[in-house]
């Protein structure tokens, strides 16, 4: 899927400079300065997905098609495990994974997302590919609890996404929103500050804008990243350091499960409503799990494979999965199959269907099945040809 969200898109390429965390360009103070400027403006206005003209790297970046398809692989066992949250190792397993992976999947969007310039072919195709999807499939969410419980439920409104659907809100917001970050020379910083004051306040479920803003850092990060800080993560002693770092947030996820509310987990919630001072533990809790997260994906990344792998082509279509797996779980959790498995196998089984889940949905049949409802944008796109074709 092209020009896509972090479940789908690509990388864009930037010209080899000095690590930098700023998003304003230099003044072109000389002839060489002046060529780097304009190569990064060529660099930043380049469509997603594809690499710059001359190099010998594929049309897609084959190390964010596998950091995609292994983080969209900790969504779905995320989700497929959370209703055994009453066994231990499923909790710590929960909480290990939701530690990093939203935020490790905004700073992917955030990086994809560079080039979005809010052109008007830019935010048709971000209509298209991320708007259009989210309200096909919050009808069918609202339609199968509709046919489950034989009424609709009490709100009903687009502005309220459900369940996973909050993401595609905070991407269409996020994207949109990339013209004015690139504007500001320490969007970082400022990111920050709007994450934290966010949770100072009680902002309600509509568009999930608690999410949008506390998760809104890691987003902004990938804006400001550029292709030599990833290189950088593929030095042999940065992957031994991450690994050995993930094997200690491991253990770290066990006595966490088990003191921590998971609602920590979802980024959602005012700090005023917790039980505890706001000011002092509550902050403190956030910082550290923003942190924690920011590690974790640093470390995550370290250790994702960089050569074509056989699960690479899958990664291009992550969308797919990302929207239809939900709509499994919500018949699985409808069904009496969480209510029939327990201990260690049950555990075990419903990670494996997960894991299954994730190569199927983004195969060529699913694909083809349900392009109109995931890719309306593509699907249109083709009848155009074939009319044009058959005129």
């Amino acid at each position: 899927m092209h020009d896509r969200s972090s479940v789908s898109g690509d990388a864009v390429t930037s010209p080899s400079q000095g690590p930098s965390f700023g998003l304003t360009e230099p003044r072109a103070t000389s002839p060489h300065a002046s060529s780097t400027v304009t190569a990064e403006r060529a660099a930043l206005a380049e469509p997603e997905g594809r690499t710059r003209p001359g190099t010998s790297a594929s049309k897609r970046d084959s190390y964010l098609d596998n950091a995609k398809f292994l983080l969209i692989t900790l969504v779905v066992v995320g989700h497929a495990v959370e209703p055994l949250l009453d066994l231990g190792a499923a909790r710590a397993l929960y909480y290990w994974m939701y530690f990093f992976h939203m935020p490790a999947f905004i700073l992917v969007s955030g990086y994809l997302a560079r080039s979005f310039d809010g052109s008007p072919a830019r935010v048709e195709k971000l209509v298209l590919s991320v708007a259009v999807p989210y309200l096909i499939f919050w009808g069918i969410h609202h339609g199968i609890y509709a046919i489950e419980h034989g009424e609709l439920r009490d709100t009903v409104s687009p502005l309220q996404p459900t369940w996973t659907l909050w993401f595609l809100v905070a991407l269409f917001l996020w994207r949109l929103s990339v013209p004015v970050w690139r504007r500001f020379r320490y969007p970082l910083i400022i990111a920050v500050l709007i994450s934290v004051s966010a949770a100072t306040v009680e902002l309600g479920p509509t568009l999930s804008v608690g999410r949008v803003l506390s998760f809104l850092p890691f987003f902004v990060l990938g804006l400001c990243l550029r292709r030599e800080h990833f290189a950088w993560l593929a030095r042999t002693w940065m992957r031994v350091v991450s690994l050995v770092f993930l094997a200690v947030t491991v253990l770290l996820a066990v006595p966490l499960s088990q003191r921590l509310d998971k609602d920590w987990l979802y980024w959602s919630q005012s700090l005023t409503d917790r039980d505890i001072d706001p000011l002092l533990p509550s902050f403190l809790i956030r910082l550290s799990l923003m942190g924690l997260g920011l590690l974790m994906t640093v470390a995550f990344l370290a250790l994702v494979p960089r050569r074509h792998t056989w699960f690479t082509i899958a990664g291009k279509y992550t969308m797919y999965v990302f929207l239809l797996h939900p709509v499994i779980f919500i018949l699985l959790k409808a069904s009496p199959w969480y209510d029939s498995i327990d201990g260690w196998k049950g555990l075990a089984v419903t990670i494996l269907i997960g894991l299954a889940l994730v190569p199927v949905l983004s195969s060529s049949w699913v694909r083809r099945c349900t392009r109109w409802a995931v890719e309306p944008g593509t699907e249109r796109r083709a009848h155009e040809r074939v009319a044009q074709h058959g005129s």
